[in-house]
C-alpha cells in the first residue's frame, strides 16, 4: 500500500509541474511565433492530459481488490499508457502538420534568444523530473510511472533539437531551419508514443515479460534446493506493481503434506527477496515419478527406481512448458 501511496504522491507532482511548464513554452511561442516552440508546447498539452490519467489511474491501481477485482486494479496502469502512448502519437502528426505549414507559409520570427532561454529551462526541468518518475516506476514496478518518465526525458531530447534549431537560426537568420527542426522531432515524438503504446498493450494482453523471466530463471538455477526436482508450467503476470507467478514443483512423493508446503515457502521466500514483497504465488506442488529419477540428485533417497544420470538446467525452453521435465522430453 505504501508503495501505492508513493506512486500517486509522484504523480500529483508531475501533473503539478506539467501545467507550469505548459504556461512557460506558451509564453515562449507567443514572443517567438517560432512554431518550432509551438510543438514543444502542444507536446506539453499532452503532458497535463497524460498526467491528469496517469494519476487518475495510479489512484485506481492503489485500491485495495474486491469481489469484482479479484487480481486488484494494476491494470489500471496500462491502460493510462495506452492514451498516454496514443496521445503523444498524435501530437507528433500535429506537429508535423504545423510545421509542414509554416515552410509553405513563413511568418516572421522575434526574441528568439528570450524563447531559447525559457525553453532551455522547461528541458533542465523535465529532464530532472523524467529520470526521477522513471526511477520510483522501476523501483515500484509502475508502468504508469515509467511511461511519464520516458514520455517527459523523451520531451527533454525534443526539446534540446529544437533549442539547436533556434540557436542556428538566431545567428544565421534561416527561417526554413524552424520548419526542418519541427519535422523531424514530429517524427521522433511520434516513434516514442509508439514505444509507450506497444508496451501497454503487451502488459493489457498478458504478454510474456522474457526479461524478468529470465532473472527469475537464473535466481531458482542459482538457488535450487535439493527437493525441487522440477519446475514446469511457470507463468508471470503483472497487474500493476503486483507480480502473480504461478508455477507447478515437484517434490519427492514421500514428502507429507507439511513438509511439501515448507519447500513452497522457501520458493516463495527466495523470489520476494529478489522481487519485493508485492509478489503473489500460487504454487502447485506435484509428488515425483519414476521417470524423475534420472534427473533427481538427491542421494540419500531411500525409495529410487532409478540411477541419477543427469541434472537438467532451467531455461525458458523447459521452464515454461506444462510438462515434466525428464531425459527422454530433453532428447526429442
Amino acid at each position: 500500500m505504501e508503495t501505492a501511496n508513493q506512486n500517486l504522491r509522484v504523480q500529483k507532482w508531475v501533473a503539478g509541474i506539467s501545467v507550469i511548464l505548459l504556461a512557460i513554452k506558451f509564453i515562449a511561442y507567443f514572443s517567438t511565433l517560432s512554431v518550432s516552440i509551438l510543438t514543444d508546447a502542444l507536446e506539453s498539452i499532452v503532458n497535463v492530459v497524460a498526467g491528469a490519467i496517469g494519476l487518475y489511474s495510479l489512484y485506481v491501481a492503489a485500491k485495495p481488490r474486491d469481489s469484482d477485482h479479484p487480481y486488484g486494479h494494476g491494470k489500471a496502469e496500462f491502460l493510462s499508457a495506452a492514451v498516454e502512448g496514443t496521445l503523444i502519437g498524435i501530437a507528433g502528426l500535429v506537429i508535423l502538420y504545423k510545421a509542414i505549414l509554416s515552410l509553405i507559409h513563413p511568418v516572421e520570427l522575434k526574441k528568439i534568444d528570450m524563447g531559447i532561454w525559457l525553453v532551455a529551462a522547461t528541458a533542465l526541468v523535465n529532464y530532472l523530473v523524467g529520470i526521477y518518475c522513471e526511477r520510483i516506476g522501476k523501483k515500484n514496478d509502475s508502468m504508469a510511472l515509467q511511461a511519464s518518465g520516458k514520455h517527459l526525458q523523451s520531451d527533454t531530447l525534443s526539446t534540446l533539437g529544437i533549442i539547436a534549431g533556434l540557436v542556428l537560426l538566431y545567428f544565421t537568420g534561416w527561417n526554413w531551419v524552424d520548419g526542418v527542426v519541427a519535422i523531424l522531432f514530429g517524427g521522433f515524438i511520434i516513434f516514442m508514443g509508439y514505444r509507450i503504446l506497444r508496451s501497454s498493450i503487451a502488459g493489457i494482453m498478458d504478454e510474456a515479460d522474457r526479461k524478468l523471466l529470465s532473472r527469475l530463471v537464473e535466481l531458482l538455477n542459482a538457488n535450487r534446493r535439493t527437493n525441487w526436482i522440477d519446475i514446469h508450467n511457470l507463468r508471470v503476470i503483472k497487474y500493476g506493481s503486483i507480480l502473480h507467478i504461478d508455477c507447478h514443483l515437484t517434490v519427492p512423493w514421500y514428502l507429507n503434506v507439511h513438509e511439501a508446503h515448507r519447500e513452497i515457502d522457501a520458493l516463495t521466500e527466495l523470489v520476494r527477496k529478489e522481487f519485493g514483497q508485492s509478489v503473489e504465488f500460487f504454487v502447485h506442488s506435484d509428488g515425483c515419478l519414476p521417470f524423475s529419477c534420472p534427473i533427481c540428485d538427491k542421494m540419500e533417497c531411500t525409495v529410487r527406481k532409478h540411477n541419477f544420470e543427469k541434472k537438467i538446467r532451467w531455461t525458458l525452453d523447459n521452464i515454461l512448458k506444462n510438462e515434466k521435465h525428464n531425459l527422454g522430453s530433453q532428447e526429442e
